[in-house]
């Protein structure tokens, strides 16, 4: 029997779960799995005598000899499910289709493999051309160990401490931590700031800006196959994109603080730049996310998406939270002035030129100091957008993407204007800072127990419990703001453990989610591209929680109705004009007049979304997930349903 038919043998008899040979993207809070990196199923055996059996233990990557084992050379997969659903697969090769040769090797002849995934071969090596060896993997202890502090101080500090580490590491985790900052100030600090003086329908209009990261999918195999070789494949993007963004940052910071003053006139411009620079930074992230595959050693690649969501999360931490904090006057003036001022401690423009000058620094030490392996692979990238559009093609893959699109549908009131809200009814910008540094490590800890509960044999089990907690949840966030206590009143103080507790609890739930579905889209990814069938599933489900938020804004206005009644000015202190906005209610102040609240369209959209989600989930959801989780495998398979 030739090499061919054996390997045709093996194709049809081995059968691999859905381990992906990479670590899950945007997955940071599933274990490490010792199984990501499968011996290949085409493989070629020779020369085994009749007396040795060969098993393949996946958990340690090398071949076992084993005597007093049955006849059959097995494999099991501890990420793999059967058709019957079962946690482990076990499947047997009969010994008597394995012929006998003179070598004593064991030799693999490896599959296509996506160029997504192409980046673990840049160095046109195959990553299983030959076993593993049995000595310790290299350590990147210290790797990680400065990865993770970067988020948490200078980063100029550890380069002194520890100068003989791999820069390039560092680099790249700086450049993580740098994705973050943009996206603090698009979808954290800048909406606090414009609601001030602006209405929810204004506000919706910049939650346009931050869908770009949320469609990154779209270009990034523009950005996979488009490079320098010369400069570097991430390179030639992440460094013009932190050039761009530094120099938006420094010319725009100049002016932001102007037009935060008066924004009524200025969204539009708000919005379009800020636009521009999540775009760069969706952008910045593709390139990231590949080359992290290649910064550390191969044992310890399952620790990048860990890495990169801590980077991604400080830098988020820093400009919404920490920012938000130090902006506020009321923070400033208790914790760090003798004598109080009208201002914040950092101001906007401020802060963006700082940011501005750290981006400059630290892509020019990108350009002298690290050095990219070449990449010589051929890339296409029509055949990625037919990957893509084979995928969504799947009968089964069509209703898991109406599931994510319209999922989070019901919590978008609660996610995006529930702190609004709050602040419009009087509570404080440092106290919901606080609030959110307290909920972060508490999310990130809880995030780890969640992933341990999600590694059953129904990964969206969690997912639905989750779901219904989360409804829950953000019914009892609506009644937090419906209850909120007036300004001045005693039970004010006291009611921010109870916000912090609804905040805390709807975050577990919402942790859960995430998780689950993590774990059941490692599952359900199709190992041989799986780089493009995971960006893929997470990139619909962040859509499906992104592309609510501006029709939600816009029907608060829509269903509210609020008038200023003056009795200086009108007789009886009938209505004078609208004051649903927040310059409005300041209009009406000056006047000596007072707002009067018809209805508040957040009640209306709240009640509106979860009514949608408890119907969803019921009667589409619930079920459709329930059915998509005890499919076999091979219905996720684009060769399955091609062929």
């Amino acid at each position: 029997m030739d090499k061919h038919a054996k390997n045709s043998i093996l194709d049809e008899k081995l059968e691999f779960g859905s381990g992906s040979f990479e670590s899950p993207h945007n997955s940071p809070f599933l274990p490490t799995n010792r199984n990501s990196n499968f011996i290949s199923p085409n493989i070629l055996l020779s020369n085994i005598p009749d007396s040795t059996i060969i098993t393949i233990s996946p958990s340690q990557d090398r071949l076992l000899p084993d005597s007093q084992m049955s006849e059959n050379l097995s494999v099991e997969s501890s990420t793999g499910f059967s058709d019957n659903s079962k946690r482990v697969r076990s499947t047997s090769v009969s010994r008597q289709t394995l012929s006998k040769k003179s070598s004593n090797t064991l030799s693999e002849k490896p599959k296509n493999t996506s160029r997504l995934d192409s980046d673990q071969h840049h160095d046109g090596k195959d990553s299983h051309s030959q076993l593993p060896s049995t000595k310790q993997p290299p350590s990147d202890f210290w790797n990680i160990v400065l990865l993770i502090s970067l988020c948490n101080v200078s980063i100029f500090y550890p380069i002194f401490i520890f100068p003989n580490l791999q820069f390039f590491s560092l680099a790249s985790l700086t450049v993580d931590w740098l994705q973050g900052v943009p996206l603090g100030l698009s979808s954290g600090s800048i909406p606090f700031l414009l609601k001030e003086k602006m209405s929810f329908s204004q506000l919706g209009l910049f939650s346009l800006a931050s869908y770009p990261y949320s469609l990154k999918l779209f270009w990034s195999p523009i950005v996979d196959s488009i490079f320098s070789n010369r400069f570097g494949r991430r390179k030639s993007w992440i460094v013009p994109v932190q050039f761009a963004i530094a120099a938006i940052f420094w010319f725009f910071g100049s002016h932001v603080d102007e037009l935060i003053k008066n924004p009524g006139p200025n969204i539009t411009t708000i919005s379009l730049i800020f636009f521009i620079i999540v775009l760069l930074s969706a952008t910045q992230d593709i390139a990231v996310d590949g080359w992290a595959l290649t910064l550390l050693s191969k044992e310890n690649l399952a620790y990048a998406s860990t890495c990169q969501t801590i980077g991604l999360n400080c830098g988020y931490f820093m400009s919404f939270t920490v920012f938000l904090a130090f902006n506020t006057v009321d923070f400033s003036n208790k914790y760090f002035r003798s004598v109080p001022k009208d201002y914040g401690l950092i101001q906007l423009g401020q802060y963006m030129r700082w940011w501005a000058v750290l981006y400059t620094i630290v892509t020019l030490y990108l350009v002298l100091r690290v050095k990219e392996k070449k990449f010589y692979d051929n890339i296409g990238i029509v055949s990625t957008y037919k990957t893509i559009y084979q995928i969504c093609r799947l009968p089964d893959m069509v209703k898991l993407i109406i599931v994510l699109m319209f999922a989070k549908f019901g919590f978008v009131p609660n996610d995006s204007a529930m702190q609004l809200k709050l602040l419009e009814k009087g509570f404080k910008k440092e106290d919901m800072a606080l609030a959110i540094l307290i909920d972060f490590p508490i999310q990130i800890t809880f995030g780890y127990y969640a992933a341990r509960w999600s590694q059953t044999s129904t990964p969206m089990k969690p997912w639905r419990i989750a779901y219904i907690s989360r409804i829950f949840f953000c019914f009892v966030g609506m009644l937090a703001v419906y209850f909120y206590p007036s300004s001045g009143s005693s039970g004010e103080g006291n009611y921010f453990y109870f916000i912090l507790l609804v905040r805390i609890s709807n975050s577990m739930a919402s942790t859960v989610m995430f998780v689950g579905l993590s774990a059941f889209i490692t599952r359900i990814s199709d190992p041989i591209i799986g780089g493009t069938y995971m960006t893929l599933l997470n990139t619909l489900s962040n859509f499906g929680g992104t592309w609510p938020v501006y029709f939600v804004l816009e029907s608060v206005d829509y269903f509210s109705k609020a008038t200023c009644s003056v009795p200086q000015i009108t007789d009886a202190g009938k209505v004078f004009f609208s004051c649903i906005s927040e310059s409005g209610k300041e209009m009406c102040a000056d006047l000596g007049g007072k707002c009067i609240v018809q209805y508040d369209g957040f009640y209306i959209i709240s009640v509106i979304c979860l009514f949608f989600s408890i119907l969803n989930f019921t009667f589409f959801s619930k079920p459709t997930i329930s059915r998509l989780e005890s499919l076999p495998l091979k219905a996720w398979r684009i060769a399955t349903n091609i062929h």
